[in-house]
């Protein structure tokens, strides 16, 4: 059993719906010639990741003509396109991956559940995780900041993901944090991590879009400023991963009260 996914890394022009949805799809058929069963895309690709877009009229799905193109792209090829966008769902407004499987109607599957600072006020957050199953593997969704939380992950993990799939937006100066969260993952819970990130306007977002294997190491990425980076998961590396590396089998679901000594005096 395998799976091949592309995560894209590409930049979407804010309010451009119709725009960014006929590029979704372009990736699609390129990800698919390359073989690709999944192909991931970063955080509000389909809106534009921009806050005057979030606040205004957001895309629903009571009906989905606008996912036409990508829908068509996905049931002729026969990839999982998973494509992150701001959706009004009822009274509430998400930071929603839609699941875009052949043959099926679009699934707003998960929606973001850690919100940053600024997205607050507009949306509202996510109440449970999500996970699919694509040739024998269980990916697991998550969405840019939603990867700061070493418990996201591994809630994802414990409910049999063995690939962590977020989609981000990263601002400049967040090359670090960002590196440093999404192999950690990787490496806590012996599973790979696919990032996807949005390039360019509103914010000179900074891309980064990747594939780190169960050790956390890079084993693809996007090299151009757009494009795609392609690997092939392998589930019998997730199982010599945690068998060797045994942070995953050997933790504690209970660590027991915590003590605290209090104030103690220092000796000048």
């Amino acid at each position: 059993m395998t799976c091949r996914i592309a995560t894209v890394q590409a930049e979407a022009v804010p309010g451009a719906l119709e725009r960014n949805v006929a590029r979704a799809a372009r990736f699609v058929a390129e990800g698919s010639a390359q073989g690709a069963d999944v192909v991931v895309f970063p955080e509000a690709f389909l809106t534009g990741y921009d806050e005057t877009v979030f606040a205004g009229v957001l895309p629903h799905l009571d009906d989905v003509a606008w996912l036409h193109p990508l829908q068509s792209v996905v049931d002729e090829t026969g990839v999982v396109a998973v494509v992150n966008t701001a959706l009004q769902l009822g009274e509430h407004r998400t930071l929603t991956d839609l699941l875009i499987a052949p043959g099926r109607s679009p699934h707003p599957a998960y929606a973001k559940q850690h919100l940053h600072a600024p997205e607050r006020a507009i949306f509202t957050p996510g109440t449970r995780g999500y996970s699919f199953e694509v040739g024998g593997v269980e990916l697991a969704l998550s969405v840019c900041y939603d990867a700061n939380f070493p418990e996201h992950a591994a809630a994802a993990a414990a409910a049999g993901a063995t690939v962590y799939l977020n989609s981000g937006a990263y601002f400049p100066g967040g090359e670090r944090r960002r590196d440093l969260h999404l192999a950690a993952r990787a490496l806590d819970n012996g599973i790979y991590v696919v990032y996807s990130g949005l390039v360019g306007a509103p914010s000179d977002f900074i891309g980064g879009s990747a594939i780190f294997d169960p050790l956390g190491r890079r084993i693809a990425d996007v090299t151009e400023r757009e494009g795609l980076a392609v690997a092939d998961i392998d589930p019998a590396l997730v199982d010599a991963v945690r068998g060797d590396q045994r942070m995953w089998t050997d933790r504690r679901a209970d660590l027991g009260a915590y003590e605290r000594s209090g104030s103690l005096a220092l000796h000048g």
